[in-house]
């Protein structure tokens, strides 16, 4: 199993904002306005530049493949939690037409409260996965409900304004009652302590036994099981209820399908019209093998300009690794910027071969890697409003060997997050001194970038499995390994003379502030998004604890790395960055191993013993400097609005884009717009 989005890892996210000017003053799109900021989220605009240099053509397409991105939003939150519609829609009908003293801190709590299930697309943390509690008290809670009129209420047939309060009081209120939406606790039944609506009433045990008897170890070409369906107990026997136009969820489906039909009708080419059909065609047969068929006529797609991702696609919602959220991400390609990707696949054979891993390990013949830089045009389902900068698909390991990857980084996106670590004294309150601050600010954007291509690019689609090994044989620790896996390969080698000489880095020394702002996170500055007497549980932050832990450990007696005091506070110092590497590619070799033979006891003692736990004191101290900035830990979007312009014959003549729709009034509207599927599935 690959688990390929990647957040950014560095600074950049944990940053605040520049100083910004309004709106009318960007001629480009304001990707440096703050739209919110509220609890630990900071929300932004992003600008979509060389939009209108774009052909009316595939403006058009973009426009339909944005609306398919937005129809699936209703899926998602029923997948992240049973009650997240209901509770949903009772929060926007009491902000919109409740009857109480907007002026009250009650209110203002419930404002904030509702901003976060929107952000989080359901009650539980977007990262963290843990279920927030509401600032507002009950008896608000109550009232404010009481105050609107039921026919703008989810009701389900019989039931009564009062009962809809009493059912949903405790959910929201009783910390205890599905308190997460992902655990990945060792040695517990993690489907029976996940609130997470890929299972109802099936135990962990049953949930493996179930899948384990679908797999054939000598398929050499093995569906993705389970991957786009709820496991549930019907008479006492586990059934599968497919997501489907004609099974769960499919009103939302058959509305995506509906604007991709219109995109089919517009496509580049007749390749991308064989991929969007075909796509059409899983999702009303929600057959596995069609899906396959989809995911090698996408990543066989290299001709066209615009692009997407639609659909059932990354696990990491499922504590088993194996079901998939819903998402889409609509873009086009950035023809300047994918000139640095393109030197990278293009060298692909040379970084396997010259990988620190054992050789049993390696692709003999790497083939169809092809990497590109986008720039996005709509974030939707599990990629809106907080996404990656980075994407691999698709996941099959078979695929991945066949045909081959693309891998892609969003750089309107990045451009957006380094925008947002400018001026903010991030830097100077967490970096050692004034020469990891200057490597910074030369060299960090374009190594964070260089990162993310090695990652995304040759990282997930590097190494092999070994004959007859399961691909979901590392279980819940499938995706911290993966991660690890593709963030080490990146690590090794944006260090190495081949960057420099494929004039990718100006110097030998550039590498050197991704490597320090790396070891910072991991050690030090990503434990602002953990609360006070938390574990790490997310799996790209499992990922980045665990390899700035191992090397801290590992290169102790020479001192490669240390955690120093000064003045009372504690930071990272990188006495030797070459020793560094070395332990980077180690440690690589050992994770690759790990993936190719499914050493499930090998991955399980490396991440709990690595990736898990929290010094509460350093914990503390962290926590503490961090309040000190008033920033945000976490970053989401608004989309841009996209507007289609009619001649006097219907036709459409031109696509207008806006950048001023505010958090709110966009959260309403595509739950008015884009709300299909009823209260509970």
């Amino acid at each position: 199993m690959k688990r390929t989005i990647t957040y950014l890892m560095t600074s950049l996210l944990l940053a605040g904002f520049a100083a910004c000017k309004p709106a009318s003053e960007k001629t480009s799109g304001p990707t440096d306005y703050i739209v919110d900021q509220f609890a630990d989220l900071q929300i932004l605009r992003y600008d979509v530049p060389g939009f209108n240099e774009l052909s009316l053509e595939q403006k058009e397409l973009i426009y339909y493949l944005n609306e398919a991105a937005l129809q699936g939003r209703d899926i998602l939150y029923d997948q992240n939690y049973r009650h997240n519609l209901c509770i949903r829609r009772t929060l926007e009908s009491v902000y919109q037409y409740a009857s109480v003293d907007k002026n009250t801190e009650d209110w203002k709590q419930f404002e904030i409260y509702l901003k976060r299930v929107w952000a989080s697309n359901g009650i539980h943390h977007h990262y963290a996965t843990d279920k927030f509690l509401p600032g507002f008290s009950q008896t608000f809670f109550s009232d404010a409900v009481s105050s609107v009129t039921p026919d703008s209420l989810p009701l389900s047939e019989g039931e009564t304004v009062e009962a809809l309060i009493a059912k949903l009081t405790p959910i929201l209120f009783d910390p205890t009652i599905d308190a997460k939406r992902v655990n990945q606790a060792a040695d517990q039944d993690l489907l029976m302590t996940s609130a997470a609506n890929y299972y109802q009433g099936v135990t962990q045990a049953e949930a493996e036994a179930f899948y384990g008897a679908m797999k054939n170890p000598s398929d050499e070409q093995p569906v993705s099981y389970g991957l786009n369906s709820r496991l549930v107990k019907e008479n006492g026997q586990l059934v599968e209820q497919v997501w489907k136009i004609d099974g769960l969820y499919g009103p939302a489906i058959s509305k995506v399908v509906y604007w991709l039909e219109k995109a089919a009708a517009v496509a580049e080419n007749p390749k991308q019209e064989t991929v969007i059909r075909t796509l059409i065609d899983y999702y009303t047969t929600g057959d596995l093998n069609t899906f396959d068929a989809y995911c090698i006529h996408w990543v066989e797609d290299l001709a066209s300009r615009v692009d997407f991702v639609n659909g059932f696609t990354e696990t990491y919602g499922d504590p088993l690794g194996m079901k998939a959220s819903w998402e889409s991400i609509v873009n086009f390609k950035n023809e300047e910027a994918t000139k640095r990707t393109e030197i990278i696949s293009s060298n692909a054979q040379w970084f396997e071969d010259n990988s620190p891993v054992d050789k049993a390990y390696k692709k003999e013949t790497v083939k169809g890697v092809t990497a590109k830089v986008i720039t996005a045009t709509m974030l939707g389902g599990d990629c809106y409003p907080t996404t990656a900068i980075g994407i691999n698909l698709p996941n099959s390991n078979w695929i991945r060997r066949d045909h081959g990857s693309k891998s892609v980084t969003i750089e309107n996106i990045t451009m957006a997050y380094d925008i947002a670590s400018q001026g903010t004294g991030f830097n100077q309150a967490f970096m050692w001194s004034d020469t990891e601050i200057e490597l910074a600010k030369q060299y960090g954007f374009l190594t964070d970038n260089l990162h993310t291509d090695l990652h995304e690019c040759l990282g997930h689609g590097s190494g092999k499995l070994l004959p007859g090994v399961d691909q979901d044989a590392l279980k819940s620790y499938g995706s911290t390994i993966e991660e690890a896996r593709a963030d080490l390969f990146g690590l090794y080698y944006v260090a190495d003379p081949k960057l420099v000489e494929l004039s990718l880095l100006p110097n030998a020394d550039a590498y050197k502030a991704e490597y320090y702002k790396f070891m910072m996170n991991g050690l030090l500055t990503q434990l602002t998004r953990i609360e006070p007497g938390k574990t790490i549980e997310e799996s790209h932050m499992r990922n980045r604890a665990l390899i700035a832990r191992w090397v801290l450990e590992k290169g102790a007696d020479k001192k490669v790395v240390e955690l120093t005091k000064k003045d009372g506070k504690t930071y990272v110092v990188i006495n030797d960055y070459e020793a560094l590497r070395g332990l980077f590619g180690s440690l690589l070799a050992e994770i690759q191993r790990i993936k190719s033979t499914g050493d499930h006891a090998a991955a399980k003692a490396m991440v709990e013993a690595y990736a898990v736990k929290v010094d509460p004191v350093l914990h503390k101290e962290i926590l503490d400097r961090y309040a000190t900035l008033k920033l945000a830990p976490y970053k989401g979007f608004v989309n841009p609005v996209y507007t289609p312009v009619y001649n006097k014959k219907g036709k459409i003549k031109d696509i207008t884009i806006s950048f001023t729709e505010g958090y709110i009034e966009q959260h309403l509207r595509y739950a008015r717009d884009y709300s299909s599927l009823p209260t509970y599935n």
